[in-house]
């Protein structure tokens, strides 16, 4: 994995339901994740805070981070589901997000704005019924 190593991923396997005939009621297929974001050495604070944030319901109050993973029928692919979730967000909040500098407005800017507004509100002007003079 990229950012995060696996050792500091936990994994449980149950049986999942859905399509499978006998087979879903033998083979523990479904992949529950853990990842513990709270006490990760791997993550940086700011991360860490991103991370946790865009987790949402995933979170848990211990700040653990939960995937369940049952697309697919086999143990091998739910678990690759479960860690390719993860690293897409990671990936997702890893940077923090570019502070944006604010502007003002130029003056020949404010000029142009009022020109084209006066401009428009002749047109429309014109668009009337003709005065009775």
């Amino acid at each position: 994995m990229g950012r995060i190593p696996e050792d500091e991923l936990e994994f449980r396997f149950f049986r999942a339901g859905g399509p499978g005939g006998q087979n879903v009621n033998k083979v523990s297929t479904a992949v529950q994740m853990r990842f513990d974001a709270l006490n990760s050495p791997s993550l940086t604070e700011g991360a860490r805070a991103r991370l946790m944030k865009a987790a949402g319901s995933k979170l848990t109050q211990d700040g653990v981070i939960v995937f369940t993973a049952t697309r697919f029928r086999t143990q091998e692919r739910n678990r690759a589901d479960a860690i390719e979730r993860l690293e897409a967000l990671v990936e997702e909040t890893w940077r923090a997000p570019a502070y944006r500098v604010p502007t003002r407005p130029t003056r020949a800017s404010k000029e142009r704005r009022l020109k084209a507004k006066s401009g428009r509100a002749s047109i429309k002007s014109g668009r009337g019924k003709p005065a009775l003079d």
